[in-house]
């Protein structure tokens, strides 16, 4: 049975509500857990591994230790999975991580989409401080690799995984959110009402993660590519795509930028003018939109599903730590 490849959008509109579902629930179970240690009467949940995700700048640390020793920090191990989870799924198939699982980026297009909704049309930035904004999560993203990977040694990493604010950095974000300060709140607000206005503000102009998936897809096999001979120019991709990518004038799309929505395939009018592709040598044969968010779930699971079967998915802090941790969370510092 065949469908049409316009649906493939609400496939992702699926798959992105369904992540970001397990990402509330997560969430939801993680505040269960640290309200048991800040008020004993409460029923113990067991902490879910998957709030390590949150924690970006100790899975880049916990990276270069693994690459550096061989060994998986066992204070966060499911942040490290989950990395290179990610830079896998980048590697292998594009941005796909930013365009279907990433629930901040969900946020973010429900946002700009809502703006369409209420002001007709989102704004647009000037080309050339459009591209200057997006230097900007470059520069931080070369910041963080500067202070890890180059100035880091694995002996100073080492001390930091030991250290009482490493063990309950994730408890430390979630205070970020439930205990956020007047001057974090005008930030967030002002960030939503940017995404409001602006498609993917903070994925396009602000994110050092979406900057490093960027550039580690440009090596990534799949593209999209557009058949001059079957192409109408009817501009239905370019206008569609959340990127702003003028894909119409693309033959190949190897902008860092792509997240792999597939929404420029799913609007195009003219069968086999624009496709996903895998370049293997001298062919480039045709990914089925349907394969791309299987291979996408399957592989990000795949590698998780290693790392649980390793041992290296649950802390190793032990419970009389987070006894004594979290009631003092708040005087913590680095």
């Amino acid at each position: 049975m065949s469908y049409p490849r316009s649906s493939i959008r609400y496939v992702r509109y699926a798959v992105q509500i369904a992540f970001l579902l397990i990402t509330l629930y997560a969430g939801w179970e993680f505040h269960q857990f640290v309200l048991h240690f800040e008020e004993p009467a409460r029923p113990f949940v067991p902490r879910p591994p998957s709030v390590d995700a949150y924690l970006p700048i100790g899975a880049l640390m916990a990276f270069k230790y693994f690459v550096v020793t061989g060994i998986v920090e066992p204070i966060h191990p499911s942040g490290l999975i989950m990395f290179i989870a990610i830079i896998g799924v980048s590697l292998l198939l594009k941005k796909g991580f930013c365009g279907w699982i990433c629930p901040v980026g969900t946020v973010s297009q429900y946002a700009w989409m809502a703006g369409e909704k209420v002001f007709g049309r989102n704004f647009r930035i000037e080309q050339y401080t459009d591209i200057g904004l997006r230097s900007i999560k470059y520069v931080i993203l070369s910041l963080f690799f500067w202070v890890i990977v180059v100035a880091m040694g694995s002996t100073m990493i080492s001390m930091f995984f030991m250290s009482d604010y490493y063990l309950v950095a994730d408890v430390k974000m979630l205070k970020f959110f439930t205990d956020m300060t007047a001057l974090t709140f005008w930030v967030l607000a002002g960030l939503v009402v940017l995404s409001v206005l602006y498609k993917n503000f903070w994925c396009r102009y602000l994110c050092p993660y979406g900057a490093l998936l960027g550039i580690i897809s440009r090596w990534s096999p799949l593209k999209i590519r557009r058949n001059e001979e079957k192409c109408i120019h009817c501009h239905a991709c370019t206008k569609a795509c959340p990127a702003l990518i003028d894909v119409e004038k693309k033959a190949v799309v190897k902008s860092g930028e792509c997240f792999g929505c597939m929404t420029c395939v799913s609007r195009c009018p003219s069968p086999g003018a624009l496709d996903m592709t895998v370049k293997a040598g001298r062919n480039v044969p045709v990914l089925r939109p349907y394969l791309y968010p299987i291979l996408l779930i399957v592989l990000f699971y795949l590698v998780i599903g290693i790392g649980m079967f390793t041992g290296n998915w649950h802390s190793q802090i032990p419970y009389e730590q987070y006894q004594r941790l979290i009631p003092e969370v708040s005087r913590l510092s680095h």
